[in-house]
């Protein structure tokens, strides 16, 4: 069975043992699209009433972004997994293979894809909380809250799960290209979940 058909259960029981998978990455893409339908659930609660009849066309449009993008953190949580399977395999490979180095970098490559496309859709998601803060019900204010902190949560895992594929990388260039990309979304839109957390804290005061 998929990681992501599982019951919690099952998952949480797979995550907290020794099996290699699913592992951090795994975990951060699940908390991701736990955050984005946090974000789609502000919107159900904000279409319909007419005190947003005004926002309406632009909450639906959030929501539906917010499905997409929770969709495929969703597959992403098994991408993650079998993006691993060969990477664990080609650590195996004695060194004195003399194919053991490209091997292992088109694996760490692969593998460090997946946190990526994590990141990049937690930021995304970060986006769509910022806009429903002040397009959705305010009464799912702390709904808004705890889904950005959650795709925040999926922002960090996600970039240290690039950053510990790239660190092995021997093609620096390419590995420096993604530290790079990675370190500029996580401080982009680690102060933006910030920013909404706290405009959030301000006025539930």
């Amino acid at each position: 069975m998929h990681t992501a058909e599982q019951t919690c259960q099952g998952f949480l029981d797979a995550l907290a043992s020794k099996a290699p998978v699913p592992g951090g990455g795994g975990a951060s893409a699940l908390v991701g699209a736990l955050g984005t339908a946090l974000c789609t659930m502000v919107g159900n609660y904000t279409v319909g009433k007419e005190k947003y009849a005004e926002v309406e066309e632009d909450v639906k449009a959030l929501m539906a972004k917010a499905e997409d993008i929770r969709a495929r953190l969703l597959a992403l949580v098994d991408a993650d997994a079998e993006a691993f399977e060969p990477l664990s395999k080609a650590y195996a490979i004695p060194k004195d293979d003399p194919n053991r180095e490209a091997v292992m970098e088109q694996c760490l490559r692969d593998a460090a894809a997946t946190p990526m496309e994590i990141l990049r859709l937690s930021c995304q998601a970060i986006d769509l909380h910022r806009e429903m803060l002040d397009k959705g019900s305010v009464m799912m204010l702390s709904d808004v809250g705890t889904g950005v902190i959650f795709c925040q949560s999926a922002l960090y895992g996600a970039a240290l799960n690039v950053r510990v594929n790239t660190k092995s990388m021997t093609d620096r260039t390419f590995a420096k290209a993604m530290d790079e990309e990675t370190d500029a979304l996580v401080e982009q839109y680690g102060t933006i979940a910030r920013q909404v957390y706290n405009v959030i804290l301000g006025r539930l005061a």
